[in-house]
């Protein structure tokens, strides 16, 4: 249901996308994006807007949650499923709660995979 909703989004956005590699890239772009946005609605006090971002957020994790090859790498797949699912628990209690940190939590993460994702797909 999100999946593709988050992949349509960037597709139509992103004509010009050649790789796979860069694809994932701008999903965890548009995770932290969409958090920073759902973090100043919960600030602002605006709940349409808030749910409006952090299911926009839930709907990219989701896009990432369906990607993954369980197949050709397991035990990673397995791993980042988890995590995935858990960021989509931790998004749906941040906006039950209002809670910036939670949203924090999230980006933090999602910061992390994004640069580690970076640095083993840089081909030099």
């Amino acid at each position: 249901m999100y999946g593709n909703t988050a992949h349509n989004i960037y597709a139509q956005n992103n004509v010009g996308v050649e790789s796979p590699i860069k694809l994932i890239e701008m999903l965890y772009e548009g995770i932290l994006r969409f958090n920073a946005q759902a973090k100043k609605a919960i600030k602002d006090k605006d709940i349409e807007k808030r749910v409006y971002w952090m299911n926009r957020s839930t709907a990219v994790i989701t896009e990432l949650i369906s990607v993954l090859d369980m197949k050709q790498s397991g035990t990673v797949s397995a791993y980042l499923e988890g995590l995935y699912n858990y960021e989509i628990q931790l998004l749906a209690q941040a906006g039950s709660e209002n809670s910036t940190e939670k949203i924090d939590e999230c980006s933090n993460v999602f910061r992390e995979l994004l640069a580690a994702w970076r640095e083993t797909t840089n081909v030099a």
